[in-house]
């Protein structure tokens, strides 16, 4: 009897079903510091204890993306270990910040299942749930992967797929109790523009490009517990339709934040994720750039001191994020378009 894990197949999901992921991972600050080093974050607030405590947090919280890695990575040994691509992310809230020390885990829930037209493969949602020490969540989420079928004679389950909303509403965002971005300090932070200063429908091109080496995505991949086969395995990747290994989507999420960081300085905090794709697979030594596009921006009951704006982030591989149609008039992905991603961001105001 083997005592190794395979994974699950799409045949081993079922609706409803709960899945319990190994193994709760206590977060470093050597976490947060190879993290900076493989993408070069540098938004004030997860650079500088003092001023991030000064805006009230109880320390210096991680990015967001970071604690959005960390919870994923639980997920991947039960939900994705035979996955051919991840799909797209929807609804995901981000809660409580979590700063070094933290220990994070998660558990998925089946929400539905539907097999592929050609037999053997199908697509299965799950919302993950992030929970630190304390219980409190830090993230809930849904997305769907496309999992491989192991008995291409396995029954094909009832097709199910949820309803999801297309945006988190400004309302349900989870603001921190005790933040206060008063006191921000727009010199320090390398950027002077405010909520105030964008507008729905404006485009920004994040002008910088980075290449992704081999060896960083793979020690990225490894720092998340992420241990998805299409990832590391070349031997069996030479037998995929590429014959090479693919690049987290994550990767490519956190590479075009860092390079969003140019126009969008003081978009530090990520508050919800509304809706995301990977567009179209990225291989070690493709140079990703990225623009924004500002989608919506609401203020926030009650607050005077910070304003929601809603950004469109797309990431493309080899091609300048100048002007060029990233979708063509059926809706298709241009082929050098590799995250589409839709998210809501706290931004400090003037007051």
């Amino acid at each position: 009897m083997t005592k190794t894990n395979p994974g699950n197949f799409f045949e081993d999901f079922f609706l409803g079903q709960e899945i319990v992921h190994a193994t709760p991972r206590t977060v470093t600050e050597g976490d947060v510091s190879l993290y900076t080093a493989l993408y070069g974050f540098r938004h004030m607030p997860h650079s500088a204890e003092p001023y991030a405590m000064g805006l009230g947090f109880e320390a210096m919280p991680l990015d967001d993306m970071l604690a959005f890695h960390m919870v994923f990575g639980k997920t991947v040994p039960d939900v994705s270990l035979n996955a051919v691509a991840n799909l797209g992310y929807a609804v995901g809230r981000f809660g409580a910040p979590v700063y070094a020390g933290d220990t994070l885990r998660t558990t998925s829930t089946v929400i539905g299942l539907k097999e592929n037209s050609n037999g053997k493969t199908g697509v299965v949602y799950v919302n993950s749930i992030g929970i630190n020490q304390k219980d409190e969540v830090v993230l809930d989420y849904v997305r769907w992967v496309m999992v491989k079928k192991k008995d291409l004679n396995a029954p094909t389950p009832d097709t199910i797929i949820p309803d999801l909303p297309k945006a988190v509403d400004v309302d349900d965002l989870v603001i921190a109790e005790g933040l206060d971005f008063s006191s921000y300090d727009v010199e320090l932070a390398g950027s002077p523009h405010l909520w105030e200063d964008y507008q729905i429908g404006e485009k920004i091109d994040h002008i910088d490009g980075m290449t992704i080496e081999e060896a960083e995505h793979q020690m990225a991949t490894r720092l998340y517990q992420n241990t998805a086969k299409v990832h590391f395995d070349q031997f069996a990747a030479k037998d995929n339709r590429f014959g090479k290994r693919l690049i987290y989507g994550g990767h490519i999420i956190s590479l075009a934040r860092a390079l969003s960081f140019n126009g969008l300085g003081n978009a530090f905090k990520v508050a919800a994720i509304n809706a995301g794709a990977h567009a179209n697979p990225t291989f070690a030594g493709n140079t990703i750039f990225a623009w924004s596009e500002v989608l919506d921006k609401q203020e926030i009951k009650g607050r005077s001191d910070m304003g929601a704006l809603r950004l469109r982030l797309v990431a493309t591989k080899d091609h300048p994020a100048d002007d060029f149609p990233y979708k063509d008039d059926e809706g298709k992905y241009h082929p050098d378009v590799v995250l589409d991603l839709d998210y809501w961001v706290l931004m400090p105001r003037r007051g």
